[in-house]
């Protein structure tokens, strides 16, 4: 049976982790652990009685006579790539504030750079928040941001077809945040108030503060919210008036795409969103946090590379 994890000798650090996940018994209790606190389950089952065969590091289940190994129902599962990589690539993207490409990734694990593309899309996939339960609540900045290359910067012959207009081809974001707390955003079909305000509505508690730039499309909010405006022409912050706590998070965002990433197709850019987001509410915590909150996300987020390449349409999305 494996081992359990010490509190004392768990890396906190990247050298330290690396150290400890190169040992495939530490891999797999501590995602064990993780997985299971109360217990190894059959992920096909669900039955209680298993038996670990630690020759081969899987379980046999004997109620469905199945065996399983830690990566069955993960993003993991069906990768011939070992857990000390995948921990390790876990480590890193949960970590570098700036994200990691898969060429850096690749020249560090060893393995090939359309592997390590396909790794930290699913890594992604499991960073994914889900549905939120609880709306934001106290003093809420709202903003919107357009994020794709400039007509200008294309070849004249595509430039040409299209019109040098300077929005072409850019995809429009919005971002909430609760000052002191957490970040959400989404895709956005446009920044008018029909699609920016449902969106308020939904995520934000009524009678909250709400504090915006002067885009026609945030009227109205003082029916249901303290609404407050502050015009960029003239000042950018009139005491608690601002939405720079937001504007931080889209220099972030953009400083991770523009520098690391370079070009990201539009089919993908809602997963890059669930990154930087993920490390951003989680910014209070150490590298162990965000790698420990992370490695908990990875089961019941399977991704096929047919579905990340649009081969086939996943469910729900």
């Amino acid at each position: 049976m494996t081992k359990a994890i010490t509190q004392t000798e768990f890396p906190k650090t990247l050298l330290e982790a690396v150290r400890y996940f190169s040992d495939a018994d530490n891999c797999i209790s501590f995602l064990t652990e993780l997985r299971w606190p109360n217990g190894v389950e059959c992920p096909i089952c669900g039955g209680r009685k298993v038996s670990y065969l630690s020759t081969r590091r899987v379980w046999k289940c004997l109620t469905c006579k199945k065996q399983f190994s830690v990566k069955v129902g993960s993003i993991m599962e069906d990768s011939p790539i070992k857990l000390d990589k995948w921990l390790v690539a876990i480590w890193l993207i949960a970590n570098a504030k700036n994200g990691i490409s898969s060429w850096e990734l690749h020249r560090s694990l060893g393995v090939t750079q359309k592997s390590t593309w396909f790794m930290l899309h699913r890594i992604r996939k499991a960073m994914q928040q889900g549905t939120f339960f609880s709306k934001m609540s106290g003093h809420i900045e709202v903003d919107e941001t357009f994020i794709g290359g400039k007509a200008r910067f294309m070849h004249k012959s595509r430039r040409a077809k299209i019109g040098d207009t300077g929005f072409v081809g850019k995809m429009a974001v919005m971002g909430l945040l609760e000052r002191h707390g957490e970040v959400r955003c989404q895709i956005v079909p446009n920044t008018r108030r029909k699609s920016l305000q449902p969106i308020i509505n939904e995520h934000v508690e009524t009678g909250a503060h709400v504090y915006s730039d002067n885009l026609p499309s945030y009227r109205n909010l003082n029916d249901e919210y303290v609404h407050q405006v502050i015009d960029h022409a003239e000042k950018y912050v009139d005491g608690q008036v601002h939405t720079n706590g937001i504007e931080n998070f889209w220099s972030l965002l953009k400083r991770t795409l523009k520098g690391t990433y370079v070009a990201v197709e539009p089919f993908h850019l809602f997963r890059y969103l669930d990154e930087q987001t993920f490390r951003f509410n989680l910014r209070k915590g150490t590298d162990a946090d965000r790698f420990v909150k992370a490695s908990a996300m990875l089961t019941g987020k399977r991704l096929t590379y047919a579905e990340l390449t649009g081969k086939l349409r996943p469910e729900g999305n």
